[in-house]
């Protein structure tokens, strides 16, 4: 029987407020498997009911120091759920969301990253610029990266946020190659880029 415990028929049943306290405290034990296997319960319970876990953002940003790629990708997924609901305690992230973003041994991690820094950059057109340059290398050190693909539609979700007029024009210039010289979705999608920030 998994974390959040799975019925006969396959559907998660909610959690318990105790369960859940629990598995937030695992996040911060000594045990690497009880990390991971409470952060991917975390990040379930987040998928269904993100509200439930809003007065637990300091312990998903905490999380983020973890060794564990699983922990780490699994709690910025939680967070990226979370920005709608509570951007503010989100900030904190920042600093945790960039080390993840540039972390040399997992994918998993790097996407998570990414797609937390555009959710969160999104937002307000001060987020945007101080999002825009972590996204901005990423764009760049990860272009041919197997990642990239699932990146840039983090990157179109950004470009339909709240960004400054710098960043909109900084963005458009970034994937205006590819938009005219790239083939396929990666072409697809840098154009789309282009014609939201008109």
């Amino acid at each position: 029987m998994s974390e959040n415990t799975e019925s006969k028929a396959g559907s998660v049943e909610p959690l318990t407020a105790e369960r859940l306290e629990t598995l937030v405290a695992h996040l911060e034990g000594p045990s690497r498997r009880d990390r991971q296997s409470a952060a991917s319960a975390l990040a379930e319970c987040a998928r269904q009911d993100p509200e439930r876990l809003i007065p637990s953002v300091s312990a998903f940003v905490d999380a983020l120091n973890r060794p564990e790629a699983q922990t780490r990708w699994e709690c910025l997924d939680v967070l990226t759920l979370l920005v709608p609901l509570d951007s503010r305690s989100c900030d904190k992230a920042l600093p945790g969301a960039e080390t993840a973003l540039f972390d040399e041994d997992s994918g998993p991690v790097r996407l998570a990253a990414m797609r937390f820094l555009c959710k969160l950059g999104a937002t307000t057109e001060s987020r945007s610029d101080r999002a825009w340059p972590l996204i901005d290398e990423a764009i760049q050190c990860y272009h041919g990266d197997y990642e990239y693909q699932n990146m840039l539609s983090a990157v179109v979700e950004f470009s339909e946020g709240k960004l400054s007029s710098e960043v909109a024009a900084a963005l458009a210039a970034r994937v205006a190659f590819d938009a005219e010289n790239g083939k396929g979705a990666l072409k697809r999608k840098s154009q789309q880029i282009i014609d939201n920030l008109k």
